[in-house]
């Protein structure tokens, strides 16, 4: 990557940048890396990773998943789910039980200390939405939010951000 100078006399690297005339798909990708980061951030802050978090945060949206829904529904691979589900596992964060319905599935299920860090981590990444957000508002956020859901749809998609 090429250098140039800066206003501040310091090399900084030179690459292509965003503009308002940039297609959509690159913005929203760079926004998605950007609001990442900084949750990711807040994640760390609390000893976990952002991946982690999210799993956590799906758990408790939908309790009963099997381990290979949960996978499916956040477009993880089997091999990194169950890496994932192990860590949260011996940090005392989940447990897996036996499905009921199906002897040979496990569903995973957040334990009150998983349950409690992850509603600490969600307050602190909401403090990050909301400085991100702070020039917008509160009309723009929920309209950028319905666009965001218009796009995205509440279909099954087996994309991932993680």
């Amino acid at each position: 990557m090429q250098t140039q100078e800066s206003p501040d006399d310091e090399n900084v690297p030179v690459g292509v940048r965003p503009s308002v005339t940039s297609e959509i798909t690159w913005l929203l990708h760079r926004a998605a890396q950007r609001l990442r980061a900084a949750t990711g951030e807040q994640a760390e802050a609390h000893g976990i990773h952002l991946r982690e978090y999210i799993i956590l945060s799906a758990l408790e949206i939908n309790p009963n998943l099997t381990q290979i829904e949960l996978g499916k529904s956040l477009g993880l691979d089997k091999t990194t789910l169950m890496h994932q589900l192990g860590q949260l596992e011996r940090m005392g964060l989940i447990v897996r039980r036996t499905d009921p319905r199906d002897g040979r599935a496990r569903i995973p299920r957040n334990t009150a200390a998983g349950s409690a860090l992850r509603a600490q981590v969600a307050k602190s990444c909401e403090r990050v939405e909301a400085a991100m957000l702070d020039g917008f508002s509160e009309d723009h956020v929920t309209m950028f939010r319905r666009m965001l859901f218009e796009i995205i749809g509440d279909s099954y998609d087996k994309g991932s951000c993680l």
